[in-house]
């Protein structure tokens, strides 16, 4: 991802900060997980995005032009940016993860590596086995 600054000035930096805010909480591992639940989905994706407008309050925007510019109501946005919703508090924790290791964002294993390795040798041992017997039933025809 392209510079991003953690305390962005005018409209692009801060799309920036709220982009990565937003991704980087969604692909933590606690988040992916609770993703998982369809019915829960929305409102973890909705609620998430709402509560990266930390990063208009970071470029100092005032609570009121927050909610006017997103459509929220002050007390959502105020709740979001004290962290009294869990997805105020998963947003915060990116935040601050970012200012300590700089924004770095990886992407998960969301499927889980085999836990078992294919046996090539006992794979050619079945198929011989399967010619020959397909062998020995077309010979009987």
């Amino acid at each position: 991802m392209s510079e991003v600054p953690l305390s962005p000035v005018g409209r692009e930096q801060i799309h920036k900060l709220e982009s990565a805010l937003l991704i980087g909480s969604i692909l933590r591992p606690d988040v992916i997980e609770e993703l998982r639940n369809p019915e829960e989905r929305l409102t973890w994706v909705d609620s998430l995005a709402v509560a990266a407008a930390l990063a208009r309050e970071k470029a100092k925007l005032s609570v009121s032009q927050i909610a006017d510019e997103i459509g929220r109501s002050e007390a959502t946005i105020r709740n979001h940016l004290q962290g009294k919703t869990k997805a105020g508090q998963i947003v915060r924790e990116t935040y601050e993860k970012f200012a300590r290791e700089g924004v770095n964002i990886t992407l998960p294993d969301v499927f889980p590596a085999p836990t078992k390795s294919l046996d090539t040798a006992a794979l050619e041992e079945e198929v011989n086995r399967l010619k020959k017997a397909a062998g020995r039933r077309e010979a009987e025809k």
